[in-house]
């Protein structure tokens, strides 16, 4: 029976038709170099590979580890006579670790898929004889710690890390930022447990403004746990204000406020990675540097305060204002071909921190002291018309009383010489007042409320009476 079937696009051929082919494991599926042992319940790794075979597919079986010697007869490591597989697949199985002595065999892996395992451990050298790896999946597993070191120059190829859906609360984030800016762009970290932090939220919002796609094809599910709190998850780009005012993270980066590509904003003090960006690849790339007055320096080169790495980035250890100016990165890969990239620093002055608060606080007890003076002035200021009693005029009645000031306001009394009544003396000043509510007046006489008609004389003496044109005699 003769195979063929598509994979990844490419037609396959079947294994028969290859001329003194390894037979193909019991239960498997051999066609072309591809060898697939998917879904098949298996414990241990096959005992035979075929030697032409460039993809093994091992998914969804039940491995829990990778012992030495898995193929008989062969010399130690897991996967020796290997060095044509191109690539591996051992996603969903039941691994909880990765030793380095896994792949030491495979120098030609190009693409290695461990995802949805219950990887907790990945020893730092498990993928150091990967020299060609060019795209790693371990997501959807247990790791809590960034699981192995990508040295500079070791992985020039590997553009591609996903490391999503983990347990990792925090990132190596001063290693991360040294990696190529080509493997950054591929570094996926969404869907971890990371606890909030200022310097992981700026290296995002960098990816962010330069358009990686591990971050902007993952724009929700890049969250981070405040204090460690599983249930209080906020999301880097979809809560901003809690960074920048609640951790009083600062809006630049690192020190840097990130312009268009190729200009940069940087504050005094701060440190910053200049990347060179190329499309170059191969393990014998060349960089060189031109900075506005430090002159050229490549790698390793350090004069204190440039420091050159290996992958080509320039750091500013402490930037200065005379530190800006144009810094020109050109790149050779051993051949006739290179590449230039240019970035335009400019270094800001720091102001005093304080300053804003203090003009702020100045303003607002201005703004105080001005209303107290504007209240005072309206409640405390000394009144000329209500506040003081003028003297009452000559000939006016004081009301001593609210209920006689009606009456003592009608009349204009003359003043009395001669006694009230029988043996009673009057004062020279004494008013003649009404007591009984006033009615009306009949015949040159008032008439009281009860009826009865009251004089308006004292003592032989008459008063002028403002209902009359003439004094009452009595």
């Amino acid at each position: 029976m003769m195979c063929f079937f598509f994979f990844s696009g490419i037609l396959i051929f079947p294994s028969s038709l290859r001329v003194g082919a390894s037979r193909c494991p019991k239960g498997c599926l051999c066609c072309s170099d591809i060898l697939s042992c998917a879904d098949k319940g298996m414990k241990a790794l096959p005992s035979e590979l075929p030697a032409y075979t460039t993809t093994l597919d091992l998914n969804h079986n039940r491995l829990k580890e990778l012992k030495k010697g898995s193929f008989a007869a062969l010399p130690p490591g897991t996967f020796w006579n290997s060095s044509a597989l191109r690539q591996l697949d051992l996603s969903s199985n039941q691994l909880e670790k990765v030793e380095a002595h896994y792949f030491l065999e495979l120098t030609g892996l190009e693409e290695l898929l461990l995802f949805n395992n219950r990887i907790i451990r990945v020893e730092s050298k498990a993928l150091a004889a990967l020299g060609n790896l060019r795209k790693v999946y371990i997501s959807h597993n247990r790791l809590t710690d960034f699981p192995f070191s990508i040295q500079e120059d070791s992985h020039p190829f590997l553009a591609t890390m996903d490391l999503s859906s983990n347990s990792m609360s925090k990132l190596p984030l001063v290693d991360i930022e040294t990696l190529p800016a080509a493997l950054q762009s591929g570094l996926f970290l969404h869907n971890n447990t990371l606890i909030c932090e200022c310097e992981m939220y700026n290296m995002f919002r960098r990816w962010e403004q330069k358009g990686f796609p591990s971050v902007s094809d993952f724009r929700e599910e890049h969250t981070c746990l405040v204090y460690g709190e599983h249930k209080a998850s906020v999301k880097f780009f979809h809560h901003r204000r809690f960074f920048e005012v609640n951790l009083k993270c600062s809006t630049a980066v690192a020190g840097a406020l990130w312009e268009p590509e190729g200009s940069l904003l940087v504050y005094e003090g701060a440190a910053v990675v200049l990347d060179c960006h190329t499309m170059l690849k191969g393990k014998h790339l060349t960089y060189l540097w031109v900075s506005p007055h430090h002159g050229a320096g490549a790698p390793p080169e350090n004069n204190g305060s440039l420091r050159m790495h290996a992958n080509g980035s320039l750091e500013i250890v402490s930037a200065q204002v005379e530190d800006s100016g144009v810094y020109w990165c050109k790149v050779f890969d051993g051949t006739k071909r290179n590449e230039s990239w240019e970035v335009n620093v400019t270094v800001l002055m720091r102001h005093d921190e304080t300053e804003p608060f203090n003009t702020g606080f100045t303003t607002l007890i201005g703004c105080v002291t001005t209303l107290v003076l504007v209240l005072m002035y309206l409640y405390l200021t000394p009144c000329h018309c209500w506040c003081h009693k003028q003297p009452p005029l000559p000939g006016t009645p004081s009301p001593a009383n609210d209920q006689y000031s009606a009456q003592s306001s009608i009349l204009t009394p003359t003043p009395p010489a001669t006694t009230e009544g029988p043996g009673r003396k009057v004062s020279n000043n004494k008013h003649v007042v009404f007591l009984e509510p006033i009615k009306e007046v009949q015949n040159g006489r008032l008439r009281t409320a009860t009826g009865a008609l009251s004089p308006v004389s004292v003592s032989g003496h008459s008063i002028t009476s403002v209902f009359s044109d003439s004094p009452i005699v009595p």
